[in-house]
């Protein structure tokens, strides 16, 4: 995955990187020797954040890299274009820059972010080996950034792969690989003995599709540590069902199953970390189809937990799927229950794409994450589980339905639908997300994103780690 950016041999006198604090470039500046002086000059450059410069060498060549940055939560950033700006050649950072570290694994896990790139089904384009090779200095900040980039390369290249090769039986597969790594336990209840073992909105929703409808389980741990369960939204592909979307919004919804990456990335992170937890991973994986044996608006269906569901729109199909996950998460108590879901787009209009929507049962939790969130970069930002706003899903045919009549807070209403499901865990926290970035930016590009897993691992390594 970073392989091909990452320097294993250093015996080749690596061209050095030098970090420069924005606000400590003009003392430097002042100590260079003039040639120096006068080429920084000539280029205009002032170490700003995030910019990098090549000095040249005396005989000729690349003597040092500068870059600049600023040591605060996005400083990771700072670092990323380096791996594909840089010319062919072997890279390493100062050695003064290793005695900090936390800031080095800020940029080394910029350095690896930044060597990401999905190209599964391209061609070789005979660049990948000619590209810069950066080499990391062998300490814990490296091995640390490296375990979460890993995480975040799963969640990218799980929601990148197109639907046709990423349905329900390609999930499962995709969980048992990293089950088989870190020895998890890895189980799935597919078609319909989902019926026989009572996950019956798993199984009417994935219904409509060729590709059988799982639920997906893996377990990991000492079964008397900390329990903390992840439930993530795998809907490997939504057209909207009967409500069908239109063509535009339906061109991404390969991303559907983007709660289900997130859960994974994250479940690696925990693994390779070897944190002192119990942890089980659930995920509900179906495509929401159109067929004649696909469920219709205004039917009523049945869930896990017995409260029963009018349909009033096809396309909230995730909040029926995860409405069996999280029952199921909930009636073991955990000590942490985490659901991430690429759910509405209501979450989207009203915080934008970079910002994932945060519903809780636990102001601790909440807070943990937003902490985390914005202390790390990987944001999110809490709304509020709004009790007036609950009988907005009341049904005169059922116990409840899937949506509002209103087309106000949809966000919220999305957070109270499976506030209901989640009840009996003491400790919940609802993720809404992209899962996706729009467009290239250093570090980040264009294609599937990993938001929030960054700050709920620092959290879980934090509360349970030690």
């Amino acid at each position: 995955m970073y392989d091909h950016i990452i320097a294993l041999d250093t015996s080749a006198n690596p061209i050095t990187i030098t970090p420069i604090a924005e606000g400590d470039f003009t003392a430097w500046l002042a100590d260079q020797p003039a040639n120096t002086k006068a080429w920084i000059a000539a280029n205009g450059y002032e170490a700003k954040r995030g910019t990098h410069l090549a000095l040249p060498a005396n005989g000729g060549g690349l003597g040092t890299v500068l870059v600049g940055y600023l040591d605060d939560a996005k400083a990771l950033w700072d670092f990323a274009a380096l791996p594909m700006a840089l010319p062919e050649g072997t890279y390493a950072f100062e050695d003064g820059f290793a005695k900090n570290a936390e800031l080095y694994e800020k940029a080394a896990l910029g350095i690896y972010l930044g060597g990401y790139r999905f190209d599964r089904y391209r061609k070789d384009d005979g660049k990948k080996d000619k590209r810069a090779k950066i080499a990391l200095h062998d300490i814990t900040a490296t091995k640390r950034a490296e375990n979460v980039a890993r995480g975040i390369g799963l969640a990218r290249d799980l929601i990148n792969i197109p639907a046709n090769d990423m349905g329900p039986a390609e999930l499962e597969a995709a969980a048992k690989h990293l089950g088989a790594e870190f020895g998890a336990k890895v189980s799935a209840i597919v078609g319909e003995e989902l019926l026989k073992q009572n996950f019956p909105a798993i199984h009417t929703v994935g219904h409509g599709s060729d590709r059988e409808p799982r639920l997906i389980d893996l377990h990991w741990g000492d079964q008397d540590a900390p329990k903390i369960t992840l439930v993530g939204k795998g809907v490997c592909f939504d057209t909207g069902g009967y409500d069908l979307k239109p063509s535009s919004n339906m061109l991404l919804m390969k991303k559907d199953m983007g709660g289900s990456a997130q859960v994974l990335g994250l479940a690696r992170m925990i693994m390779a970390a070897n944190l002192p937890v119990r942890l089980r991973v659930l995920i509900p994986a179906v495509e929401n189809m159109v067929s004649g044996r696909a469920y219709r608006p205004s039917d009523i269906l049945q869930t896990r937990k017995g409260i029963t569901v009018e349909v009033g729109n096809t396309d909230a199909e995730g909040r029926l799927v995860l409405s069996d996950a999280l029952t199921e998460a909930a009636s073991e108590d955990p000590d942490m229950l985490l659901d991430f879901a690429t759910l509405t787009g209501a979450a989207r209009v009203a915080l934008g794409l970079g910002l994932p929507a945060l519903f809780s049962n636990d102001d601790d939790l909440a807070n943990g994450l937003m902490e985390n969130g914005l202390a790390l970069h990987d944001p999110m930002w809490r709304l509020p589980l709004w009790d007036e706003y609950r009988p907005m899903l009341d049904s005169k045919a059922a116990d409840m339905n899937n949506i509002s009549g209103s087309p106000f807070g949809g966000a919220i209403i999305a957070g109270l639908f499976l506030d209901r499901f989640a009840d009996g865990a003491k400790s919940w926290a609802h993720i809404d997300l992209m899962a996706w970035n729009p467009t290239d930016r250093p570090g980040r590009p264009t294609g599937g994103e990993a938001q929030g897993i960054r700050a709920a691992f620092k959290l879980i390594e934090d509360r349970f780690g030690k």
